[in-house]
């Protein structure tokens, strides 16, 4: 019988784990369910056609006084940089016949049984509830975003994670709720991992890779797995395959919530490996720019003066 269970689990961990490839990312770090907030127009061939005409769009309404309220980047996200001819990123791809293998291996087990088993749970479930599922793992991997703040720097950004944990745990049942997020409080999760971490220090991407079942990432994103796998609360229950069954659930309940994304994008593009690749990329690129901005804009001067706002531009 606990072999039967061993195996059962082992099966659990290798068909439902292949959500990090395929989510919105997530949650958290490189494995993707909070993280790749991939767009499926950003991700096509059309990429740069449909930037730029929403670039056209913004310079017709400024020019007709009626850009207010408008901006481009509400509808394309955090994807691309601020500015209307961001930089594009490019990432070595030298192992790509094992990286496409890998891609198709993920994309089958995705549709074979991850999406199968997210729908039928998405049935049964209410959507609420399922909520509530993903706010108490997202609180439950505040370790992992707590110490990447600390040694990125980001004091600020580790006391508002911090507080969401002790807040969000005490009147948030146990992470349940989100009452950190509100209005009154206004705590926001910081969305940084150990891989942007390495990056904000200048540590380069090095080439792609897709790795079975985690998904796309690269020799330095891919510390983030490591790091997770240690400042996860969920690695340390006994026996092991009873946490691999707690993350697979908390996959399936994640997928649950965005089936049709990744259906989007392979609809969406001419070669979807290319565009899984471009706009991780991308993404990755544009995350750590972020974070390095969020740093320069509260270093202390020289002076001995307070933490002031820089508006020097990022190298």
């Amino acid at each position: 019988m606990k072999i039967f269970l061993i195996l059962n689990a082992a099966y659990i961990f290798l068909f439902m784990g292949c959500a990090h490839t395929l989510s919105n990312y997530a949650s958290t770090s490189v494995p993707l369910a909070e993280s790749f907030k991939l767009k499926v127009a950003l991700a096509s061939s059309n990429t740069d056609k449909t930037i730029s005409q929403a670039t056209d769009k913004t310079a017709e309404m400024k020019k007709a006084g009626l850009d207010d309220g408008y901006d481009e980047n509400d509808e394309y996200g955090d994807y691309y940089d601020d500015s209307a001819e961001g930089e594009k990123a490019r990432i070595a791809d030298p192992i790509e016949p094992f990286n496409r293998a890998m891609y198709h291996f993920n994309d089958k087990l995705y549709f074979w049984a991850l999406k199968p088993v997210a729908q039928g749970y998405k049935f049964f479930v209410p959507e609420v509830a399922r909520i509530s599922v993903r706010n108490f793992f997202t609180n439950l991997r505040f370790p992992a975003r707590f110490v990447s703040c600390v040694l990125q720097g980001d004091f600020n950004g580790a006391a508002a994670e911090a507080g969401r944990f002790a807040i969000n745990t005490v009147w948030g049942i146990g992470g349940l709720m989100d009452p950190s997020s509100g209005k009154e409080l206004n705590l926001q999760k910081q969305d940084t991992d150990l891989g942007q971490t390495l990056g904000v220090y200048g540590v380069g991407q090095g080439f792609y890779i897709v790795w079975p079942i985690f998904g796309p990432s690269t020799p330095r994103d891919s510390v983030t797995l490591i790091g997770n796998l240690f400042l996860y609360p969920v690695s340390y229950i006994e026996p092991f395959y009873v946490s691999w069954c707690i993350w697979a659930y908390e996959e399936i309940n994640s997928t649950s919530l965005r089936i049709g994304d990744y259906e989007s994008l392979k609809d969406a593009a001419i070669d979807p490996y290319v565009a899984m690749r471009d706009a991780y990329a991308q993404y990755r690129m544009n995350k750590i720019k972020e974070r390095k901005l969020k740093i320069e804009k509260t270093v202390p001067q020289g002076d001995g003066g307070s933490a002031v706002e820089q508006k020097k531009p990022i190298e």
